[in-house]
């Protein structure tokens, strides 16, 4: 049995701004940073370590694996682990989404289809998991729709209900015997005793 730990990167400037956040990108804001530096201290305080690490090939996913790490582990970014892309609607604000379910209306703009979006990162994190040898804890750092739509695709093999949202850094812990994941725990923070004023300034220095 494996073990997956799959993540939500820290807030971004986007998401302060209430900007369609797809496959384009924005920095972590100091506020993101210190969400990272929460969900690090939680893997440690749990004991958890990583024996693989994968993140999006967006920054913010990377940053967010690179701090809840520490910098101190290796770390491959996949493409096949991006956002949901929305098409032309990418970097404008959330006011034009299209209505929920969203299913395939993003296509109409140039992007995904909700089908597509869910096979691509759904056979993308198998593939990864299959790789790995036996009795592994792989961490995957990815994107809130992309957690949501893994999360879909399993619910049926899983007593644990869906959370209203995913926050920033919102962990999902999944059991995977070689066919079927299982979610055992969703890990949402309290981040409410971190400063809102952090939202204001951005992360622009890579930490390395």
């Amino acid at each position: 049995m494996k073990t997956l730990y799959l993540m939500r990167h820290g807030q971004t400037m986007f998401n302060v701004a209430h900007k369609i956040q797809g496959w384009c990108d924005a920095p972590l804001t100091d506020l993101g940073i210190a969400q990272a530096e929460v969900a690090g201290q939680w893997f440690r305080d749990h004991n958890v370590s990583f024996d693989y690490a994968y993140s999006s090939t967006s920054e913010r996913a990377a940053d967010t694996l690179e701090l809840v790490t520490g910098g101190e582990m290796p770390y491959e970014r996949i493409r096949g682990l991006k956002e949901w892309f929305f098409g032309k609607l990418e970097g404008h604000d959330e006011s034009l989404n299209p209505s929920f379910p969203y299913g395939d209306q993003f296509k109409q703009y140039g992007g995904e289809g909700e089908q597509e979006f869910q096979d691509r990162f759904v056979n993308t994190v198998t593939a990864l998991m299959n790789h790995a040898a036996d009795h592994t804890t792989t961490l995957i750092v990815a994107h809130g729709a992309a957690c949501g739509t893994f999360f879909n695709k399993w619910q049926e093999y899983t007593l644990i209900p869906r959370k209203q949202g995913i926050g920033n850094c919102a962990i999902f812990k999944y059991s995977y015997d070689g066919v079927i994941f299982m979610c055992e725990d969703v890990i949402i923070h309290d981040f409410s005793y971190l400063d809102p004023e952090l939202s204001k300034s951005v992360y622009i220095t890579k930490k390395n």
